[in-house]
């Protein structure tokens, strides 16, 4: 099993005068850092939490189909399974009808019942999911503690820069990240 993005957001939830502001900075002279920081920043969110801030698209790869028929889908939240794609012996592909298949969007993870589940004709990576992800197209879409979790992470990561070499950044986590993604992390038993 792999989950492989494709198509990455469009755009970032924070926005370079949303980090300079909270920074109280002015000058244009760090841009490109801050811009970088903050692309770090909602990469370490995604990753600690599992969600997709920003609408990007996903591709679940698997040798075959999970017992039962239902496939859990790891990216919260999911919006829309844009294709199920089947890979022949000779990897040529087929897509499934739409109609044999179901997306339960609200749990989390998302799940896909598929109803008939043909043997794909690959013995490994025979069955590909593509699906979209996330809040929304823009930061206003996206939970506003997320956004401060992100903001967090910023302004260390900014005013930490020159404690270690340029190979060892980011290096740390602040007090309070956990506190504000605990809720959005997915819970395991």
């Amino acid at each position: 099993m792999a989950l492989i993005r494709t198509v990455p957001p469009g755009a970032e939830p924070l926005t370079l005068a949303d980090c300079k502001a909270h920074l109280r900075l002015a000058a244009d002279d760090e841009d490109e850092l801050l811009a970088g920081l903050i692309r770090a920043a909602r990469e370490e969110v995604e990753t600690q939490t599992g969600v997709a801030m920003i609408d990007q698209d996903w591709r679940l790869v698997l040798d075959a189909w999970p017992a039962g028929g239902i496939v859990p889908l790891t990216r919260h939240p999911v919006k829309q399974v844009l294709s199920v794609t089947l890979r022949g012996a000779d990897g040529e592909a087929t897509v499934m009808d739409p109609a044999g298949y179901r997306l339960d969007g609200l749990s989390r993870p998302a799940r896909l019942w598929v109803e008939t589940r043909p043997a794909p004709g690959a013995p490994l990576n025979g069955v590909e999911i593509d699906f979209r992800a996330g809040f929304g197209e823009a930061g206003p879409d996206v939970p506003d503690v997320l956004k401060r979790a992100m903001l967090l992470l910023v302004a260390h990561w900014y005013e930490f820069r020159a404690a270690w070499g340029t190979d060892d950044r980011p290096v740390s986590i602040p007090e309070g990240f956990r506190r504000l993604t605990d809720g959005w992390r997915r819970r395991r038993l």
